[in-house]
């Protein structure tokens, strides 16, 4: 199973027509650090589908890549032109292999970063369908890609989407994806932090303290598997947001979660 690229751990964020949560922002020095290793990943990918046109992996890889790294563009010309060199990676895979799981899946990604660099207008508002119709399909193909990236992707799109007939956001759709993601990849942090902060927004404290007592016990083995500076942003990303939920919980239902006194000793 591929490594997920640390810049898609923050949970997808897709358009500013569909989704409009964001991750809590690292600081600037950190995302000077960042934003070079990711430029010179592009660069890599860039370079290594060059050689390689005709292998599938060296043209997803450029999709994730072109992803990742417009995730730092400084303006909406840059974004646009580095997200469609991913999505032309990814239409040149999926001519050949249609039943490319990567290929749909990051092209749904570089998808998402077109519409933000589009929005507010028609071409990024019809954008959203074209975004769920790849996950969908990346979904049908393979839904354990990328720790379950493609159900993960869809409960965040329906959560965050405005409803019909406005656009797609459904309720019932967001959480059937996202409890469908942490079935699947229930070890990996992005899921259950996804499905805590779904059920806060949601008022639903239930949920959300089985959702925290799930990723405080994954925690510490979480941290001892992913390692290295690939994940380094992703680290960063969700012990902001787990800090962020618990205090949202208190917030929201006047008391803090009842989380087992064995985890007090979890390691931020």
């Amino acid at each position: 199973m591929p490594l997920q690229t640390p810049f898609r751990a923050q949970g997808c964020a897709l358009c500013l027509l569909a989704l409009t949560a964001v991750a809590a922002p690292a600081q600037p020095a950190t995302n000077r650090l960042f934003a070079t290793r990711a430029a010179s990943a592009f660069v890599r990918a860039q370079k290594q589908f060059a050689d390689h046109p005709g292998e599938a992996a060296a043209a997803w890889q450029l999709g994730r890549a072109s992803y990742d790294w417009a995730e730092f563009a400084t303006n909406t010309a840059q974004r646009a032109a580095v997200a469609q060199t991913g999505i032309a990676a990814c239409r040149q895979l999926l001519a050949r292999d249609p039943k490319s799981a990567p290929g749909h899946y990051y092209l749904a990604m570089d998808f998402g970063q077109l519409a933000e660099a589009e929005a507010p207008s028609m071409a990024a508002y019809k954008l959203v369908r074209e975004i769920e119709h790849e996950f969908k399909t990346a979904a049908e193909l393979d839904e354990k890609f990328d720790f379950a990236g493609p159900p993960r992707c869809l409960g965040l799109l329906y959560r965050d989407a405005p409803i019909w007939p406005l656009s797609i956001g459904s309720k019932h759709k967001a959480r059937e994806w996202l409890d469908r993601a942490a079935a699947l990849a229930p070890d990996f942090p992005e899921n259950p932090l996804n499905l805590a902060e779904s059920h806060v927004r949601w008022h639903q404290p239930v949920e959300a303290e089985k959702a925290l007592i799930k990723l405080e016990a994954l925690w510490p083995a979480a941290r001892t598997n992913l390692t290295g500076e690939i994940w380094e942003p992703s680290w960063e990303d969700w012990a902001a947001r787990r800090a962020a939920v618990k205090a949202d919980f208190q917030k929201a239902f006047k008391r803090a979660p009842e989380l087992p006194s064995s985890f007090s000793s979890v390691q931020k």
